[in-house]
């Protein structure tokens, strides 16, 4: 598909570390054709669409690195057409998705089978992690790293059956993968105990805010620590995702830039919002696994996304319907959607002074890009993939069923109201959201498969 000429005209070009007032050049072939000075001796020019930017920010498009977007199987929960268009509506350009589907992405060919899927219908840029077990390490072995994010590993239950719990085939995993290995990192045994003291303090009917007691602190370090003494033996390329515990963030090295870790970690949005408070009022709505925990946790994940401990933020993008999460803690099921609303949220972090805008697009963007060496995007650079979004920081909105983009109809930030309005997203120089719908009709479904510069 081919994109249109545009020109951004005078923006705020948020990249780099920088804040920058300077127009940028969509190139007929979707890349970004020039920046600065360069647009104005650009030879596609006098085609471009004229956007006026002024006052508003330019920026990467978000990378998101997990997302359960359901498809196949539960798609009365969501499908990835109606995701990857909520995603475009936040400001995220390429997804990251998770094997724990019905079926699970345990095979090869399944995995094709979703990558064809997304072909179809994606509204953005995608990538498919293939799922590791306790008996298909053949399988996981025939991955290509070079068309292929990653290997995903559940060393605690979460949705679906795919605990990997067996330490032999851990170690097969983390020694021989042939490219990076993300797990969910809880310690099955530490919950199980949990479980049976809650059940038999409170009876069948455990109240939601003992979730981060059940799924605690413990459990997570107990986890994380394992995978990474691990991948030290090992030398394993591994991404620990949604660090939800303070006690956790002192596993990661700051010392050294993310390109150079071989152990990094991700944050998510809700561990950085949310705190054990909000259970009073938010309930099981705001039920995940990792469990959202204590304030002192929330700001040492703050702290961590600062101070480089923490290299990555995303959304663990998990939808189920109202239904589903309005039911008693053992039935509710864990997860919630956010990726319509994560950009914005983080902005307004921006706003309440917690992060600059520039470390937003670090974490969103670039450093995602590095981490999983994805080939021309991340960055606005010439001969880059456009995938662009374009902000106006002071045009405040209130999330309201109305405006939920979700298949599932709900979002845990309903009655917020965020300063930051998304008010357009560029996909390979496609323009896929216009500030009010996602331009998505006639076919115009310009995502692409994510590659990656490894060997």
């Amino acid at each position: 598909m081919t994109s249109s000429p545009t020109l951004f005209v005078g923006p705020l070009v948020v990249n780099e570390g920088q804040v920058e007032r300077k127009d940028v050049l969509i190139a007929r072939d979707g890349t970004i054709g020039a920046i600065g000075n360069a647009c104005h001796q650009h030879p596609e020019l006098s085609e471009a669409i004229q956007i006026d930017s002024e006052g508003l920010w330019l920026m990467p498009g978000a990378i998101d690195d997990q997302v359960h977007f359901r498809e196949p199987g539960l798609t009365h929960k969501a499908e990835i057409s109606t995701e990857s268009a909520a995603a475009a509506a936040g400001g995220i350009t390429s997804f990251m998705e998770m094997p724990n589907t019905v079926p699970q992405a345990l095979t090869q060919q399944l995995l094709q089978d979703k990558y064809d899927r997304a072909a179809e219908v994606s509204a953005v840029n995608y990538s498919f992690f293939m799922g590791a077990s306790n008996d298909n390490l053949d399988e996981v072995l025939k991955t290509d790293p070079r068309r292929v994010c990653g290997v995903k590993v559940f060393m605690g239950s979460s949705t679906g059956n795919m605990l990997v719990d067996n330490r032999s085939v851990l170690e097969g995993v983390f020694k021989e993968s042939p490219t990076l290995v993300a797990t969910h990192c809880e310690d099955e045994a530490t919950i199980r105990r949990n479980t049976e003291a809650a059940k038999q303090r409170f009876g069948a009917f455990v109240p939601i805010d003992q979730h981060p007691l059940i799924r605690s602190a413990e459990a997570c370090y107990r986890s994380s620590s394992m995978a990474v003494e691990l991948a030290e033996k090992s030398n394993t390329r591994l991404h620990i995702l949604h660090i939800s515990t303070a006690k956790e963030v002192g596993l990661f090295r700051n010392d050294i830039p993310t390109t150079e870790k071989r152990i990094t970690a991700e944050a998510c949005i809700h561990h950085l919002w949310f705190t054990d408070a909000d259970y009073a009022a938010k309930g099981t709505h705001i039920k995940w696994n990792p469990a959202v925990k204590t304030f002192e946790d929330r700001e040492a994940i703050r702290a961590g996304i600062l101070n480089g401990r923490i290299d990555v933020v995303a959304t663990d993008h998990a939808p189920h319907t109202l239904e589903e999460k309005s039911s008693s803690y053992f039935q509710a099921p864990s997860g919630g959607p956010l990726v319509q609303h994560a950009l914005p949220a983080m902005l307004e972090m921006v706003h309440q002074g917690v992060l600059p805008v520039e470390e937003v697009v670090n974490l969103m963007a670039h450093r995602v890009a590095d981490l999983f060496q994805i080939e021309g995007r991340g960055f606005i650079r010439e001969g880059y993939q456009a995938d662009l979004v374009l902000v106006d920081p002071n045009d405040p909105w209130s999330v309201k069923k109305s405006n939920i983009l979700y298949k599932c109809g709900w979002s845990p930030f309903e009655g917020n109201t965020f300063k930051s309005r998304i008010r357009g997203t560029w996909v390979n120089g496609v323009q896929v959201y216009d500030g009010e719908r996602v331009l998505t009709q006639n076919g115009n479904h310009a995502g692409q498969r994510l590659a990656f510069n490894r060997s």
